[in-house]
């Protein structure tokens, strides 16, 4: 498990955006996956006072609420908000306006696999994990933990009582870099569980080169140092 870990959360949004900056080139295309949550809206936050080419990358959402897309619960809402609107950064989200949550998850799937299956394009996922262990909308006991093709699915979460749309564990593989932000003691447990090798959604995420966790101090409190 590779650990990246700093003081706290602005540190967190630093270094994220760090390696995020990294991947980003003009001379090749990049595919940026835009997790939701607060401690992602930070890096949002600070990528956007960078001066960045952003003409080369397209951003995607790895899992979306299935709500209407101007709901304040939605993902790509946030994204929106807090970067890609700022930056002119292009955006591909899926279509949460109608009835049918498997129907949008399959046409989200037949556009952003073959983008992040080219050989010609970098690709960095940044994700997140609950204190469940759960990442992207992959929650635990939900049917989407046993599709392991290069798809986006729809995923009821009993839990939660709702539908949400997610890439699923071979769609997340297909990323060059997979990026965890991790922040708090209320997730210090499960990053411990998970860097011991307890199966959680999480730790079942793989990349092409490499998973980094960043983690804040707090939620890395639980690790053998």
């Amino acid at each position: 498990m590779e650990t990246i870990i700093v003081p706290d959360t602005a540190s967190l949004a630093q270094a994220a955006a760090d390696l995020i900056e990294a991947e980003i080139s003009p001379l090749h295309s990049t595919m940026l996956g835009l997790a939701g949550g607060s401690t992602p809206a930070a890096t949002y936050d600070v990528l956007a006072g960078r001066t960045i080419d952003w003409s080369t990358t397209t951003a995607w959402i790895p899992d979306e609420r299935w709500v209407p897309p101007d709901d304040d619960a939605s993902n790509q809402l946030m994204a929106r908000t807090a970067l890609t609107d700022r930056v002119n950064l292009r955006l591909f989200a899926p279509d949460t306006t109608g009835d049918d949550p498997v129907a949008s998850a399959r046409d989200y799937s037949d556009m952003i696999a073959p983008l992040l299956a080219a050989d010609s394009a970098r690709s960095i996922t940044m994700l997140g994990m609950g204190t469940d262990g759960h990442t992207a909308s992959l929650f635990p006991g939900t049917t989407a933990l046993r599709n392991t093709s290069d798809s986006y699915v729809a995923n009821f979460v009993p839990q939660l009582d709702t539908w949400r749309i997610t890439a699923t564990f071979g769609l997340l593989a297909l990323s060059d870099v997979v990026m965890f932000l991790v922040s708090g003691e209320a997730k210090a447990e499960k990053v411990a569980e998970i860097a011991s090798g307890a199966e959680y959604p999480a730790g079942r995420v793989t990349a092409r080169e490499r998973v980094v966790w960043l983690l804040d101090e707090a939620a890395a409190s639980g690790l053998s140092r």
